[in-house]
């Protein structure tokens, strides 16, 4: 029976290698002896043309969107070999290790795609090169983000994954199956480096915090007298001992028209986690009882801590009011930073980088480049919630003199979340322009004088990967090297009793006649 099973399994891989033999001589280079020169690009997608790539990227496969019944493909650059692709079908799938050659030999070097048609009457036609350029500077060769389904409040499958940005490989660092179905929400690096990291959860296991530091992982509870609620969007210090995180009261409502969802945050405060001695402080500065404040950064050097603020929610509402329909469309969030000292663990005055008042929009989401030049922000009509904003669009401060402005970057779209490469020279975004529903990693080269390229969406094995995915990729990080803890130890870790919190003895708890709790929710998914 064995033998009998092994020679059909024998015989069906010989088919298939014939199989693919056959389609292997049938496909070689056709003899494209007269065409007809056209005065265009092809149209292709997804669209990798006219932008800037790393030398360190995975194959750009795309589809042609041109009529034919036969396609040819050229892949050249100033040196190396040129890839030849033919197929009777519009997909161009890109041979890897050939690729990978022809970039790592033409650094800072034009690249050219050179795509022939054949029509139905027999008749070739040459498009116009399309033509991008390799950069000299590589990008993080991982991504890691959180795939779920475009849902309003409930999840079923998700999951933070990291991808291979050289190649197609993606591998799960924790998937929701494992424990219990429940939320697995932000997940923050240090300084682009997997070696410590956290994940946050909530559900079922109850609330918590994953702490990854050197291989190991601790369950912690963040809630506090001073904060009911747990922490949330989290920024590591350089030194990778202090954890900023916001604390906040969202709530979710619906509308009958247009974009249906909303979120606004009720009430929120920063906060400070020590990782060395497991304790939650704050000061006044990020925690005023006047403001709501959210989206910290810590500056490259340590030296600042930015995040945004708005007036209370209170000072939108007359006595006794809670008709958010009123309101929402009405808070704007102001950019802020404050001066940290790391020696005297001391902190300076509060400082208005960027005012609501002279943008006339609301700023979310700030995020510096390593080098300390650049920062990059969102900017919406109003809220603190842009996932949800097709307003909301990107923008670039230079730090040196405090200009910004908006690239031409930007789309109808929703831009949102955004990060960047260790070496500055990259930053990964999510966008929603290709659908309006399902946000998708985009990635931009930036120059030292902050000249922005065009966006290019991750490049996928099948270039037609984007018209089926139905998931949304959600805080998309860089980071330099993969995640090594496997995905059972995270989840035998959101499995153990979380280790509290404690409260420094110097913070004032909030008012127990209103706490913190009741107005709490589980964060809306972005």
């Amino acid at each position: 029976m064995k033998t009998v099973g092994l020679i059909f399994q024998l015989s069906t891989q010989l088919i298939f290698f014939s199989a693919g033999l056959i389609y292997f001589i049938a496909c070689e280079k056709p003899a494209i002896k007269n065409f007809q020169a056209l005065h265009r690009t092809a149209v292709i997608d997804p669209d990798y043309s006219d932008t800037v790539i790393p030398p360190n990227i995975a194959p750009l496969n795309f589809m042609i969107k041109e009529p034919g019944e036969q396609f040819y493909v050229e892949i050249r650059s100033t040196r190396g070999p040129v890839i030849q692709i033919f197929n009777k079908k519009a997909v161009v799938q890109i041979p890897l290790k050939k690729w990978a050659e022809l970039l790592s030999q033409n650094r800072g070097e034009a690249i050219q795609f050179l795509i022939f048609i054949q029509d139905q009457t027999g008749q070739w036609q040459q498009f116009q090169p399309i033509q991008n350029r390799i950069a000299t500077e590589p990008i993080d060769s991982y991504l890691v983000y959180r795939l779920l389904k475009p849902v309003h409040n409930l999840w079923g499958e998700l999951g933070i994954y990291q991808r291979t940005l050289e190649n197609f490989d993606e591998s799960p660092i924790l998937i929701n199956q494992t424990i219990d179905k429940c939320c697995i929400n932000c997940h923050a690096f240090c300084g682009n480096h997997p070696d410590r990291m956290i994940i946050h959860t909530r559900g079922k296991i109850g609330v918590s915090m994953l702490v990854a530091t050197n291989r190991e992982v601790t369950k912690v509870d963040t809630r506090t007298r001073f904060n009911s609620s747990p922490a949330a969007y989290p920024a590591w210090h350089p030194n990778g001992k202090l954890l900023a995180c916001s604390v906040n009261k969202l709530v979710q409502f619906f509308h009958a028209t247009g974009e249906s969802r909303e979120v606004t945050d009720l009430a929120s405060d920063l906060i400070l986690y020590q990782v060395d001695t497991n304790t939650v402080t704050t000061v006044a500065p990020i925690s005023s009882p006047d403001r709501m404040e959210t989206f910290p950064a810590w500056s490259p050097d340590g030296h600042y801590l930015y995040f945004c603020s708005a007036p209370r929610i209170e000072s939108f509402l007359t006595a006794g009011q809670r008709d958010l329909g009123q309101i929402y469309d009405k808070i704007l969030y102001d950019l802020n930073r404050v001066r940290y000292f790391p020696e005297t663990n001391s902190w300076g005055e509060l400082e208005t980088v960027l005012a609501a008042a002279e943008t006339g929009q609301s700023i979310c989401f700030p995020r510096i480049s390593p080098d300390g030049q650049f920062l990059l922000f969102c900017m919406a009509r109003y809220g603190s919630f842009p996932i949800f904003l097709p307003s909301s669009d990107l923008y670039l401060m230079d730090l040196t003199n405090g200009h910004y402005y908006k690239p031409a970057i930007n789309s109808p779209q929703t831009e949102s979340f955004h990060a960047w490469s260790s070496n500055s020279r990259w930053f990964v975004f999510s966008s929603k322009r290709r659908d309006g529903l399902c946000a998708r990693p985009y990635f931009c080269y930036v120059d030292d004088e902050g000249k922005v390229a065009k966006p290019f969406v991750m490049p996928q094995k099948h270039p037609r990967f984007y018209e089926h995915f139905q998931s949304t990729y959600n805080i998309p990080e860089l980071i330099q090297e993969p995640v090594k803890i496997g995905w059972r130890t995270f989840s035998d870790a959101a499995r153990q009793k979380a280790l509290v919190a404690r409260l420094d003895s110097r913070i004032k708890s909030v008012d127990e006649d209103e706490p913190v709790e009741s107005f709490w929710q589980p964060a809306p998914h972005q």
